[in-house]
Formats: C-alpha cells, sequence, structure tokens
C-alpha cells in the first residue's frame, strides 16, 4: 500500500497537495531533455539576434531610418518572444510552478506581443506599399517622427485591445485552473471572434493586398527597364524603383511570409473552431 502511494505522488505537480495538485503526465525521459535544449538554444538565440538588431539600429545613427524603426519594433517583440519562450519551457513537463498571477501575466504579454507583431508587419507593409509605388512622395509623407508615432500608436492599440479580449482572466488569476499547477487562459467566443477577426484576418488580408500591389508594380518596372525602346520613355514620364527598394521589399516580403507561416497554424485551429463549434 505505501509503495503504490509513493509511485502515485510521484506522477502528481505537487506531492504534499494530493487532492487539488495535477498530475504530471506520462513522457520519455529523452524526449522531455531533447524538448528543453531544442526550446532552450531557440530562445537563447531568437533573444541574442533580436538583442543585437536592436542594439545596433537604436547606437548607430545612420541606421535612424523609417523603415529600420519598424524593424526595430519587430526586433522588440521578438525579443521578449524569446524571452517568453523560458516560460514555455517551464511547462515542458506538464506543471505550471509559478503561480496564477505569473500564469495569467505571461499569457497576456504573449497576446500582446503577438498583435503588436501582426500590426508592425501590416505597417511594414504600407511602408513599403507607398516606397514602391509612390516613390516622389514617400520621403516627405513618411518621417521618422510620424514612423515613431504609428509604432506606439501600435503597441498602445495592442495592450488596450488584448486587455479587453482577456479582462477575464485579468480579473481572476487562475480562474479557469482545474488543478494547482496548471496554467489555463480561456477567452470567451465573443471575444475570441475579435480577436481572430482584427490580430489575424483583417491584418493577413491588408498585408496580401498591399503587397500584391508592391510586386506587381516591381514587375511592371522591371519589364519596362528590360525593354530598350522604352527605357527612355519610362524616364522621362515616371520614377523608376530603384533596386535597393526592390531588394527591401523582396526581403521584407519573405520576413513577412515567414511570419505569416508561423502565426497560421493557431490563427487556422481558431478559426476553424469558430465555424465549427456553435455559440453557446
Amino acid at each position: 500500500m505505501e509503495v503504490r502511494r509513493t509511485s502515485h505522488e510521484t506522477e502528481l505537480c505537487f506531492p504534499k497537495l494530493l487532492n487539488i495538485s495535477c498530475r504530471r503526465p506520462k513522457r520519455p525521459h529523452f524526449e522531455i531533455m531533447l524538448t528543453y535544449i531544442l526550446l532552450s538554444f531557440i530562445s537563447l538565440l531568437t533573444v541574442i539576434l533580436n538583442l543585437l538588431v536592436i542594439i545596433s539600429i537604436s547606437h548607430f545613427r545612420q541606421l535612424h531610418t523609417p523603415t529600420n524603426f519598424l524593424l526595430l519594433s519587430l526586433a522588440v517583440a521578438d525579443f521578449f518572444v524569446g524571452l517568453l519562450m523560458f516560460f514555455q519551457i517551464v511547462l515542458i513537463d506538464g506543471c505550471w510552478f509559478l503561480g496564477d498571477i505569473m500564469c495569467t501575466l505571461y499569457q497576456y504579454l504573449a497576446f500582446i506581443i503577438t498583435s503588436a507583431s501582426i500590426g508592425t508587419m501590416v505597417i511594414i507593409s504600407a511602408d513599403r506599399y507607398l516606397a514602391i509605388c509612390y516613390p516622389l512622395h514617400y520621403s516627405t509623407k513618411i518621417t521618422q517622427q510620424r514612423v515613431k508615432i504609428c509604432i506606439c500608436l501600435c503597441w498602445v492599440f495592442s495592450v488596450i485591445f488584448q486587455s479587453l479580449i482577456v479582462k477575464d482572466n485579468l480579473k481572476q488569476p487562475g480562474k479557469y485552473n482545474s488543478c494547482i499547477g496548471e496554467c489555463v487562459f480561456v477567452v470567451n467566443y465573443i471575444a475570441g471572434l475579435f480577436d481572430l477577426l482584427f490580430s489575424f484576418i483583417v491584418p493577413i488580408t491588408v498585408i496580401i493586398v498591399l503587397y500584391l500591389r508592391v510586386f506587381a508594380v516591381a514587375v511592371s518596372q522591371a519589364h519596362a527597364m528590360r525593354c530598350q525602346h522604352a527605357v527612355t520613355h519610362q524616364r522621362a514620364v515616371t520614377v523608376t524603383v530603384t533596386k535597393s527598394e526592390l531588394k527591401a521589399a523582396r526581403t521584407l516580403g519573405v520576413v513577412v511570409v515567414v511570419f505569416l507561416i508561423c502565426m497560421c497554424p493557431y490563427y487556422c485551429v481558431a478559426l476553424t473552431e469558430h465555424f465549427l463549434k456553435p455559440y453557446p
């Protein structure tokens, strides 16, 4: 009888709290250690690389351009993503040991950072759209001060919006936990629908439309530059897109695509659940 009790206790997150502690899921030790090492490496690499970007853009004045400030905002968001991954490592063995308040703070910050990242991506797409499609007006309309204001508004909106989305969890941390050692964050149907709409569907639609327009203009400009008979006329009636702008658009396009690929799994699952699960 004593042996069975000891075996039972080792499966609990908090062995001394027999009736209210969560059970630790059974997983191979090798799998747990491999996940620890992999997530720790990714987290450390994310923090270091984005910290280098933050330091570089902040320190060197020649890098203080509107586009680089947008990349700085994105690097700050990714830097915090790397830090939050350390909290995710805590959940590898299925137990949360940092309490309900830290659980709520962790999830809340994750929501804000995700929203700010997506918002920054939308601003970057708009920046490239104006740079490629309206090069004459770009330098006068897109200034450092205006970009800084847009970045601040993006972060402030993310904080306010996500605070409304997760207000129930903020009012009562650990409200949805069924046992001690669990970290559960629940968003109701209406709030989840608004989050899905304004954090994914609308931004991704804007990004896709803007980049389709950017690459359509880039292709047409490249085609005109290849035509020997149209070169002189093209230079006379319009301003061609410079190679540096096209390269920046392609590079940021790749960044946007990779970012969306990383975000799609979560929101696709959320989208499926909202369409398949009836409103209670």
